[in-house]
């Protein structure tokens, strides 16, 4: 099944990964994994490719009429595929869970298709490779040499609106993974784990104040 099919558990936006391809660069894309029922649901992502990927969460439970972010990493890459086109595919698995079962801790055979009457659904992804979009307005700048140029302020306050995104989507991911650290904190009492906790809960912290940084700093425009 593909992502567009109306059968599914789950729903995911975009249809496809896509990432902006430059070499000796790592490229990201965030899918949002909507569960589309009324009960938990459990997913797991695999690639033909695990090691040019990074996947963040791989694995996980969506709360009934829920969603989650899953972000995907593209490893730095040393050459270009042909024509850039990318082969490389991913398999988003989700079956439901029963109401009461362990959500932080998925058991072995959750995506074991063998298990009595347990339905698996497989979604699949293609990946789509995008070339870092050419600067506009070469020829212009061609024309001005030796002038004096002036800023493009629209662009420096779309950079900034980038950023600001970016550390939105980092700081939610964090944010979820800090409320799965809470949840096995108070199950489990683990020095080492309690150390962890403590460093998400930091990592969180400065990903809120840099974002807050960001949203003052950011220039105001006029319609």
């Amino acid at each position: 099944m593909t992502a567009g099919d109306g059968n599914q558990l789950i729903s995911v936006h975009p249809d496809d990964l896509k990432f902006i391809f430059e070499l000796e660069k790592q490229s990201f894309c965030d899918l949002k994994v909507a569960n589309n029922t009324e009960h938990h649901v459990a997913f797991k992502v695999k690639t033909t490719s695990p090691k040019k990927y990074f996947v963040r969460p791989n694995t996980g439970v969506i709360q009934p009429w829920d969603c989650c972010v899953i972000r995907v990493t593209l490893q730095a890459q040393r050459e270009c595929p042909p024509d850039m086109q990318c082969k490389d595919k991913f398999l988003l698995q989700s079956t439901i869970m029963p109401p009461h079962a362990d959500v932080d801790e998925l058991p072995p055979d959750t995506f074991n298709k063998d298990s009595d009457g347990k339905v698996i659904h497989d979604m699949k992804l293609r990946v789509v490779y995008i070339p870092p979009s050419s600067t506009q307005g070469n020829s212009e700048d061609e024309g001005l040499k030796g002038s004096t140029q002036i800023p493009d302020a629209n662009s420096a306050v779309q950079s900034l609106k980038d950023e600001r995104d970016a550390a939105v989507r980092q700081t939610q991911l964090l944010q979820q993974e800090l409320d799965l650290l809470r949840r096995r904190r108070y199950r489990k009492s683990d020095p080492g784990f309690s150390l962890m906790f403590a460093f998400v809960v930091g990592l969180v912290g400065i990903m809120v104040g840099f974002l807050l940084n960001l949203s003052l700093s950011s220039p105001s425009t006029t319609e």
